[in-house]
């Protein structure tokens, strides 16, 4: 099943891509920088999201993550459930993609949970759904971790009953991993929430391909997003005979006014202490994700491979990489930028004008 898009926003360029960012949860993205200046509190959280409605960003990655892979294990970090419905509460037009993580959650519960979201911010509200990686995590919060591939078919089940119960009444479904029996859930949504989903080995791409409407990548080359694109899009069509809806990459990007000056923030950020808190989870997530390409230390400092589209350098350098990334296929750019507010300004001002 398709779901229509949640809403006509206006695009950042005449190829249709949409600017968003990363909600930060965990008190920053850096994980060799300690303080960032952006505390993981509701305080700085609602004013990062009430700028970024201001400054016109389209969209907002909430990530799921109960332990702090940036900061280490003991720092803070925020409940992304909770935190999406505040939002949603306190935007007029910002879109919440919500991260959620099958083995942490009832799904006829997440459904519901899901309805009264939407209804709270207007059908702003959409799910990207991840096949956990984490096996410390979630051995302290009781999440069920499974094998590689299981936890793909775990996501498409979960997926089947979130959909299952947005359009029938009662809904019963009895699979490997979840059960539901008669499942009264009312009221309906007035639009199906938007499912995102990411994965890049082969089980976890066709399984994709059957239960998402819209694919989310990590960082990139031209090349390897373009191949991925082009993948999936024909998985999708040969499984529903329509491509993805969107396609959303993540990006860590530096703008300044000079191509040296963003080289030595990208210098500043990047040089890798072994020793830092959140070394042990990289390896972690390294050894537990069947990857298609090969991670290295200097891209372990900002996560999900922000690095790799490099986009970094003067506002035009920037500008040109983003339109090539939107020639290549993508539809959303989910921006890790730090300190957020003080670079997401930046972004909007000097970057948005040049994609318009």
């Amino acid at each position: 099943m398709s779901n229509p898009p949640l809403r006509t926003a206006p695009a950042a360029s005449g190829t249709g891509l949409r600017l968003g960012y990363w909600t930060p949860v965990y008190g920053g993205f850096l994980r060799n920088v300690g303080d960032e200046g952006m505390p993981a509190t509701w305080e700085y959280v609602r004013a990062l999201s009430q700028e970024a409605d201001r400054l016109g960003y389209d969209t907002t990655l909430v990530p799921e993550l109960y332990l702090n892979d940036r900061k280490g294990l003991h720092a803070p970090s925020l409940e992304a459930w909770s935190l999406s419905s505040a939002i949603l509460a306190t935007t007029e037009r910002l879109r919440v993609l919500t991260a959620v993580r099958p083995g942490f959650h009832l799904p006829a519960v997440a459904a519901k949970q899901s309805v009264t979201l939407a209804d709270i911010g207007g059908d702003r509200f959409a799910l990207n759904v991840v096949a956990a990686w984490w096996e410390q995590e979630a051995a302290q919060y009781g999440g069920r971790f499974t094998r590689h591939d299981e936890r793909y078919e775990q996501a498409r089940e979960f997926v089947e009953i979130l959909r299952g119960t947005w359009r029938t009444t009662p809904f019963s479904y009895a699979g490997e991993h979840f059960q539901v029996t008669e499942t009264i859930l009312e009221p309906k949504p007035r639009v199906a929430p938007a499912i995102f989903a990411g994965g890049e080995s082969e089980h976890g791409r066709e399984t994709i391909a059957g239960f998402a409407d819209s694919y989310a990548l990590h960082g990139g080359t031209l090349d390897e997003v373009r191949e991925k694109v082009a993948d999936m899009n024909a998985r999708r069509v040969r499984r529903h005979g329509r491509p993805f809806d969107e396609f959303a990459m993540s990006a860590y990007v530096i703008v300044r006014d000079t191509e040296a000056e963003a080289r030595r923030e990208l210098e500043r950020i990047t040089t890798v202490d072994p020793a830092s808190p959140g070394y042990a989870s990289f390896e972690e997530f390294v050894r537990n994700s069947q990857l298609d390409v090969e991670v290295s230390r200097r891209e372990y400092s900002v996560g999900t491979r922000g690095l790799r589209p490099d986009l970094v350098g003067t506002p035009a350098q920037v500008a040109e990489r983003i339109r090539a990334y939107a020639d290549a296929g993508v539809t959303l750019l989910l921006i890790q930028s730090s300190p957020a507010r003080e670079e997401l300004a930046r972004i909007a001002e000097q970057v948005g004008p040049l994609l318009r």
